[in-house]
């Protein structure tokens, strides 16, 4: 995917060290005395870096480039402090829930319809059995709140993934090809709201139905920030 991603200069590079310490990601390191670009899918194009470089070593290009995985960022922030979970996550691992017309045992006002977990796009996995046959509901996250019924009318009988492509700061397109593409999915639902930055939802999601190679029936659905259906 094209995506803006920092570039450094080796020959102003000075060596201090100053990057990488404030890339809390730890995309940069030092190697023989140079600020280097490790693992560019832990570069989140943000620039945390570029006000620490004292010789302006380090700008941003936009470029071909992995897409910046934050759960891998975690992971190795979370092994760098020595808190490994042998297991991965918890709150990633996936599952599927049935679900009833009467609220379960304990539960109180009308039931959920979310069929699986997890649901955020950037936690999902590519692959799991939940996606076979499955009618897919991408939603900006904002929607569920705005809109009442959002669990009757748009999650029942989906697979729902949410996101917010101005929060997260990650382009969905290459997670969503690889779920399009690697499963049987029967069709596409996005839920967005008229808000200008949630056109990057609409856009991932048409992306990936493109890059897939597949057609798939899919239509986008807008909320405003009301809470009323404007199209």
């Amino acid at each position: 995917m094209i995506r803006k991603i920092i570039k450094i200069d080796e020959d102003k590079c000075n060596g201090c060290g100053d990057c990488a310490a404030a890339c809390h990601e730890g995309a940069i390191g030092m190697v023989d005395g140079k600020a280097r670009l490790l693992r560019e899918d832990y570069c989140d194009g943000l620039g945390d870096c570029l006000p620490a470089c004292p010789t302006g070593a380090i700008s941003f290009e936009e470029r071909e480039a992995p897409a910046y995985n934050e759960t891998a960022v975690r992971m190795a922030k979370m092994q760098r402090e020595g808190m490994t979970l042998p297991c991965g996550c918890p709150g990633k691992e996936a599952r599927s829930f049935s679900r009833g017309d009467t609220p379960a045992a304990g539960q109180k006002g009308a039931p959920s319809r979310l069929m699986q977990w997890p649901c955020q796009i950037k936690l999902v996995p590519t692959n799991a059995p939940y996606f076979d046959g499955a009618n897919l509901l991408v939603a900006a996250d904002c929607t569920a709140y705005a809109y009442g019924s959002f669990h009757e009318d748009f999650i029942r009988g989906h697979v729902t993934l949410i996101g917010c492509p101005k929060l997260d700061a990650v382009d969905y397109t290459e997670k969503l090809t690889a779920i399009i593409r690697g499963n049987d999915i029967r069709s596409v639902k996005v839920v967005r709201m008229e808000v200008p930055c949630c056109g990057g939802i609409e856009a991932a999601v048409k992306n990936a139905l493109r890059a897939s190679g597949k057609f798939i029936p899919w239509q986008v659905v807008t909320i405003s920030t009301d809470g009323r259906i404007l199209d």
